[in-house]
């Protein structure tokens, strides 16, 4: 027989799911939370939407979960956050809590005496970190941004933490997964300097969501939860392809300027190959993005404004083994 599984004011025994809220700090804030408590014990895991709240496949991935996931069927625990930004989903700010202007994801481990983006932050650190002992935090292209889906790993946590966080990656229906150097910053970062071995999904973009990309969702999560025998079934392992960020090509804008894009995420490209320009008012070129090598396009500026010292995209140099992909 498992336990019960408590959080703040919220408790669910086994066999068990319960929704409420988790109250951020003093600040007068809560973010709706659930609790779904499998009939025996294993392992507890972490599952969060909406910690950018313009990223909206893993906002409604989150969502229909909650209410799909069957504590009967599983073993251990699930603790489910849909939406940690609420005051930005309410207010349509591009990814930033309302209050305060800040990123949640750069802002970990938090203060408790900060703005509300610390004091969220803080309060993951305090009283959810601990009690996890796996995480998957779903993420998307922001609002101007569109993507070819992948992973990220930890890369620098304990071995036997970035072990287990690479193992996780396997499982997700992805082609690229790349380990994360960052200890702390970013939620599952800050997670894995604790032990918590984790994933960053990136799956969607442009503030939008398809029933195809959540549908996607989902299943890769209910995959990894299957690897980490919390639902029953054997999980399918995926023959991702690891690289490092550093061996990819970020193109940041050198202007301030309108941005014309010749490609999409997901397009290959040729080394040479005009990748997009940026003009100024009146029309002018004003800078021109060339391949530096073949490749697949990850991430990409689709709005039509870019600024200057901001990303433009990112791509990724094939192998001629990986040509297929």
């Amino acid at each position: 027989m498992g336990k019960n599984l408590t959080l703040g004011e919220l408790t669910a025994k086994p066999g068990e799911k319960v929704s409420g809220w988790l109250h951020i700090a003093d600040s007068g804030l809560e973010i709706p939370v659930s609790l779904i408590c499998g009939m025996q014990d294993g392992p507890t895991v972490l599952v969060t939407g909406g910690i950018h709240n313009a990223e909206y496949v893993g906002i409604q991935a989150a969502i229909e979960l909650r209410e799909e996931l069957k504590p009967s069927q599983m073993r251990g625990k699930v603790i489910l956050f849909p939406l940690v930004n609420r005051t930005g989903f309410e207010h349509r700010t591009m990814s930033m809590v309302y209050e305060d202007g800040k990123n949640i994801n750069r802002e970990f481990p938090g203060d408790p005496s900060g703005t509300l983006t610390e004091q969220i932050c803080h309060t993951f650190v305090d009283k959810v970190f601990p009690q996890v002992d796996y995480y998957i935090d779903l993420h998307c292209g922001d609002g101007y941004e569109e993507l070819y889906p992948h992973v990220y790993t930890l890369g620098a946590a304990s071995p036997k933490v970035n072990q287990a966080s690479d193992a996780m990656a396997r499982a997700v229906n992805v082609k690229f997964r790349y380990p994360s150097q960052n200890p702390s910053g970013g939620s599952y970062n800050q997670a894995g300097s604790m032990g918590v071995p984790g994933i960053l999904l990136e799956r969607g973009g442009r503030s939008v969501w398809s029933r195809e990309e959540v549908e996607a969702d989902k299943e890769d999560i209910c995959n990894v939860l299957r690897h980490l025998h919390v639902l029953e079934g054997e999980p399918e392992y995926y023959d991702t392809v690891q690289r490092k960020l550093s061996d990819g090509y970020f193109l940041i804008a050198g202007h301030t300027g309108i941005w014309y894009p010749c490609h999409h995420a997901g397009d290959r490209i040729k080394k040479g190959e005009l990748l997009g320009v940026i003009k100024d008012y009146m029309g002018n070129i004003v800078e021109e993005y060339y391949a530096e090598a073949s490749g697949i396009l990850l991430i990409q500026t689709v709005s039509l404004n870019v600024l200057k010292g901001g990303a433009v995209l990112f791509y990724c140099e094939l192998k001629e083994q990986e040509n297929s992909f």
